[in-house]
């Protein structure tokens, strides 16, 4: 048994290497490489950003030339993928529609969903491959079927959260040979392997939004969602008028534009339909229980419809226990202590200790 679980040897083991173009990706694909596997780097084309050198992105402009230097260096085959309309229909439409129906998205979460785990993991299959490797910091365990998904050793790098809607089938085929390590020594291997990118800052989080505003890139998009409308407080009182709700997420409290008031205001609720926005006190943005939809398990074993779990709704945050509640593919969980500034379109990502068992997108 090989080091990635299969039973044969290294060099009978072809892998394509989803290579972004920064260290991590770089040094699985090396690691593999070293270790004696077929390897294969493929880099995505997802947009087009001629300042890219400047920022924290991947997949863009010299992200590409980086993944290719890397290839070029330990002589394995590297190809691009031209995936622009791809990334375009499946994350960044997605992105700004959900900003613009007042919702909260995670790209990084759709990406994984859509390009890289269906459209690259199908392209893998096709070039014959035994399984797609990535670079993210998460633990996958198990054989060839019915794998299970775990945090990463590196808590202050875990991107378990990121990888929730992954389907049993895709986390079966995928391997995240980083997950056992510590960034500091992934950064260290890339300077033992005298890679170009071992100091390469580390993407962002919204990797093709590189201006100080995702706004300004939103309005870019679909200027014409700014209509402007009323800002209500939590009695019913208009208080001021909004520049367009694709401007305001809950929780916000700077860049809104009103004053004088006795406590710090926030955004409580964004309505898409009737075009208007909801200040309160912090306070009031607090709550116990969430709804979610479009429900993706990762343990075929979860048998109840009810049972106690810890739940997050932000990839920093620490999980809080509480009751999961499923009701088909849809549900809701309820927290044992409040937690604030929840919105539709954020992701619900469920563990039990270290194991991710599944998530859902946060419908109220």
């Amino acid at each position: 048994m090989n080091s990635l679980g299969f039973n044969k040897k290294e060099k009978e083991t072809k892998v394509i290497v989803a290579m972004s173009g920064g260290v991590d990706s770089s040094v699985a694909a090396v690691k593999l490489k070293m270790e004696g596997y077929d390897v294969t780097g493929v880099t995505l084309r997802l947009y087009n950003q001629p300042n890219s050198s400047k920022s924290k992105s991947c997949c863009a402009g010299i992200d590409i030339n980086d993944a290719k230097k890397v290839a070029e260096q330990y002589n394995f085959t590297h190809k691009v993928f031209d995936y622009q309309d791809k990334f375009f229909n499946g994350v960044i439409n997605n992105f700004v529609d959900s900003y613009a129906n007042g919702e909260t998205p995670v790209p990084c979460i759709q990406c994984n969903q859509t390009v890289k785990f269906s459209d690259l993991l199908n392209e893998t299959k096709k070039l014959n491959a035994d399984a797609l490797v990535t670079g993210h910091y998460a633990i996958r365990k198990g054989g060839l079927k019915g794998s299970r998904l775990y945090k990463a050793k590196d808590r202050s790098k875990d991107q378990s959260y990121f990888l929730f809607a992954t389907l049993q089938d895709q986390l079966d085929y995928v391997r995240f040979p980083l997950g056992n390590y510590f960034k500091s020594e992934i950064r260290k291997m890339a300077e033992d392997y005298k890679l170009n990118v071992s100091d390469k800052p580390d993407s962002q989080d919204i990797c093709f939004v590189t201006s100080d505003s995702y706004r300004e890139f939103i309005n870019k998009i679909q200027p014409e969602i700014n209509i402007v409308g009323d800002i209500f407080d939590i009695h019913g009182s208009k208080i001021g008028r909004h520049k367009g709700i694709a401007n305001y997420t809950v929780g916000q409290r700077k860049g809104i534009g009103i004053g004088g008031q006795d406590k710090p205001l926030y955004v409580k609720e964004v309505n898409k339909d009737q075009n208007y926005i909801v200040l309160a006190p912090y306070d009031h943005l607090q709550k116990n229980k969430i709804f979610f939809k479009n429900l993706n398990l990762l343990d075929n074993e979860i048998k109840n419809k009810e049972f106690k779990c810890s739940a997050k709704i932000r990839s920093t945050q620490n999980e809080i226990p509480g009751k999961l509640s499923i009701i088909e593919n849809s549900g809701y969980f309820i927290f044992n202590e409040p937690i604030s500034a929840t919105s539709p379109g954020q992701a619900c990502v469920f563990y039990k200790n270290d194991q991710v068992l599944g998530g859902g997108w946060i419908s109220w």
